[in-house]
């Protein structure tokens, strides 16, 4: 009797040295940070780094459903307002493989880099995607903003 508790013990204490070393091994490998969904930043540079550029509801939030305004602000990669930009505005949804629902358009030059964006409508929930196609004195440039409702 004494030898099988001898062997019992033994088993435990390879058991509790197997899971020390698969916990220390866990604990020390590198992670991968996985994105968990499409970068949602409101802020960034375009694509060859011409602009910065900010893209928000004029209202503060974002509703499905309505015809809706948004203000795009453009600076240089120096910090100066871009004025007189020609902006073509492209989007849909990547996941549905379907376009925008309306036409959103430049309307309105609203002073230091800002630029009123008209018709932009989200129809249902889910990832949204808008392309800007930027010209101006700097050159040409695009960027992606994502909006998830």
């Amino acid at each position: 009797m004494a030898s099988l508790w001898r062997y019992l013990l033994a088993g435990l204490g390879l058991a509790a040295l197997l899971v020390g070393v698969l916990a220390a091994v866990y604990l020390t490998a590198p992670h991968s940070a996985q994105p968990v969904g499409p970068d949602v930043s409101r802020t960034k540079k375009t694509d060859n780094g011409l602009y910065v550029a900010s893209f928000v509801p004029e209202r503060g939030v974002v509703r499905q459903g309505e015809l809706e305004s948004w203000l795009l602000t453009l600076k240089t990669k120096t910090g100066a307002s871009v004025e007189r930009a020609a902006i073509a505005i492209s989007g849909g949804m990547p996941q549905h493989n379907h376009g925008l629902p309306t036409s959103p358009q430049a309307t309105d030059y609203l002073g230091e880099g800002r630029y009123r964006i008209e018709g932009v409508k989200f129809t249902m929930s889910g990832w949204w995607q808008l392309r800007f196609a930027i010209s101006s004195g700097a050159g040409s440039d695009t960027v992606l903003f994502n909006v998830v409702l």
